[in-house]
């Protein structure tokens, strides 16, 4: 985990770093791993009262790791998450594949979490800010559900989350064309909750007044908040049942294919 994030912990804060900035914090399967292993870690933590999730360098998270599409491309083999010839529908922490825990494990922690966002979160990188209960944003922060891109659909957790959040007509345009988005715009949509120059600052700030409070009732309302929710699991299965059928498949390799090439897609019905 240290070679992709950092954990420190002050005053029951949890200073959570993604620390892979050479690659602006990009998702390859260390990260899923290290992320996955964060959680796991913080859920087991005594004394944590809250945790500020942030990426090191230009980006919090550039989303799938180039790397991967460029796999897809050459062998037409898996290059996303839940990867490496995984079934994608196995269930394999309660109602999550390995993939979309590194999101809906934030979302598990028994204590509230705040992402801070800025330069760009594509992809898996703005459904890993999803997981988070807060979303503190830098002004110039550019955010996309962008797996349309690449032939795929959202499938780490990030459709039962935005369902909560977003409007189903916005949704539905965010998802069908990819397309990026501002602060401003994030925030009319219900997907940003605050716009700052220095979110990591602001969401440190806030952090350290919510571990000021009683922790018996920060957890409780944190289980009540998830509890307004209707069952992810549905949701969940339905993201990876998708995501497998497309997967290598002639239209999505195309998509890889157009986009590393940088041309015009060709698409068979």
């Amino acid at each position: 985990m240290d070679n992709r994030i950092a954990i420190e912990i002050t005053d029951g804060v949890a200073d959570v770093r993604l620390v892979r900035p050479d690659k602006m914090n990009a998702l390859d399967m260390a990260m899923f791993e290290a992320l996955v292993a964060a959680t796991e870690r913080l859920s087991k933590e005594k004394g944590l009262r809250a945790v500020v999730l942030s990426g090191e360098g230009r980006a919090f998270c550039a989303g799938l790791d180039m790397g991967r599409f460029a796999a897809m491309k050459e062998t037409g083999g898996n290059g996303v998450p839940g990867g490496e010839n995984r079934d994608l529908t196995v269930r394999t922490h309660g109602k999550a594949n390995f993939a979309q825990q590194a999101v809906w494990g934030w979302r598990q922690l028994p204590v509230p979490v705040i992402a801070a966002v800025h330069g760009v979160a594509y992809g898996g990188g703005f459904q890993l800010a999803l997981g988070a209960d807060m979303r503190y944003v830098a002004p110039d922060t550019k955010m996309s559900i962008m797996e349309i891109k690449w032939g795929l659909v959202p499938d780490m957790a990030g459709t039962p989350i935005l369902a909560t959040l977003v409007r189903d007509d916005i949704l539905r345009e965010l998802t069908y064309t990819g397309r990026v988005f501002s602060p401003e715009e994030g925030q009319a949509y219900g997907l940003v909750t605050r716009i700052c120059p220095d979110p990591r600052a602001a969401a440190l700030e806030t952090a350290r007044e919510i571990a000021g409070k009683n922790p018996d009732a920060i957890r409780a309302a944190k289980r009540m908040l998830n509890n307004l929710s209707v069952d992810p699991g549905p949701a969940l299965l339905a993201e990876s049942v998708e995501q497998q059928k497309l997967i290598g498949s002639p239209n999505q390799l195309e998509s890889v294919r157009a986009n590393i090439e940088k041309r015009a897609p060709k698409f068979a019905d």
